[in-house]
């Protein structure tokens, strides 16, 4: 089993595949390294969540069996449309923080990530038109009850351009991400916060 990045990170991209399973009770959500050829190579973070429960807190474990801790994100404030979710280590020790932009994400999707180093880059999805063309579906009648079948990607780029992640949604049954972190200066975004990122996608994007 191919272990996660541990340490200073290797200059090479960090790839890694979000699996999201439903059950009537919880969610769950299994974040897998991926291999060159695309591959799955070993179980890298575990998170187990009641369906019903307040999301403003996500622990994920190294196994199904929940017996370490590896990294987790926890919102400020409950309830909040634009609360800022700050992402620990198990210590309990800050490695980046992310919070929605309410404001724009009113016609698409909008999310500022902050990495351990400071370094802010600014993530939307992909396809402005799809963007919309999902807010319609969810207000015409009947419709709107039925799941969005547009697929939605996010990109999320430094101030200069610079992509440091980016998240794309496979046409599946289930919700299924392929995540990638490019190299940017020297090291790509630590994969912890890329993953917490990117569940957030998922387990938020309504808010």
């Amino acid at each position: 089993m191919t272990q996660p990045p541990e340490g200073n990170p290797t200059p090479q991209p960090t790839r890694f595949r979000v699996r999201q399973k439903l059950t009537l009770m919880v969610n769950r959500y299994e974040v897998h390294g991926v291999g060159p050829d695309g591959s799955e190579v070993g179980l890298w973070a575990f998170a187990e969540q009641k369906r019903m429960a307040f999301k403003e807190q996500v622990t994920f474990f190294s196994d199904a069996g929940k017996s370490q801790p590896v990294f987790g994100f926890k919102a400020r404030t409950r309830m909040d449309l634009g609360a800022t979710y700050d992402i620990t280590d198990p210590r309990g020790n800050p490695i980046g923080q992310f919070r929605k932009d309410f404001a724009k994400s009113l016609l698409r999707s909008t999310w500022h990530l902050t990495d351990g180093a400071g370094r802010v880059s600014l993530g939307q999805e992909r396809n402005h038109g799809i963007a919309i063309v999902r807010r319609i579906w969810d207000f015409i009648p009947v419709v709107g009850d039925i799941p969005v079948p547009f697929l939605f990607h996010f990109d999320f780029a430094l101030p200069d351009g610079r992509v440091v992640m980016s998240s794309t949604k496979k046409p599946a049954l289930r919700d299924i991400y392929e995540v990638e972190l490019p190299v940017v200066d020297g090291h790509p975004l630590d994969w912890r916060v890329g993953a917490a990122m990117a569940v957030a996608l998922d387990a938020l994007q309504s808010r």
